[in-house]
């Protein structure tokens, strides 16, 4: 019977690039217009439906949806193609045409 057991450790993701993960902004707005989604859904399910005013289409149950639809989208969109983020960002180099911050001298008594 073949050996199946694992034998990686914690310390062995050092060839493993290293991902944005929740801080990716695309989490975070699908996040918001998912949250944002469920309020209008149940806001157009459960509320007062007042056809007059919006000509005849529960306005809050169809952008509730849209939102919903688009907030996964970003989540989606985020797991599928993740934001790398480097190991080592080299320091920029000195800009000769950027002025020196000029230190402030204390007053003269």
């Amino acid at each position: 019977m073949p050996d199946t057991t694992d034998t990686t450790t914690a310390g062995d993701t050092a060839g493993q690039p290293h991902k944005a993960g929740l801080f990716d902004i695309r989490n975070i707005i699908g996040a918001l217009m998912g949250i944002y989604g469920v309020i209008l859904t149940l806001a157009g399910l459960l509320g007062e439906h007042e056809p007059e005013k919006t000509g005849g289409i529960n306005a809050n149950l169809w952008t509730g949806l849209a939102l919903l639809v688009v907030g996964a989208f970003f989540i989606t969109w985020a797991r599928l193609k993740p934001i790398v983020v480097p190991d080592h960002v080299d320091p920029p180099d000195d800009d000769p045409t950027r002025p020196a911050p000029q230190r402030k001298r204390p007053p003269v008594h």
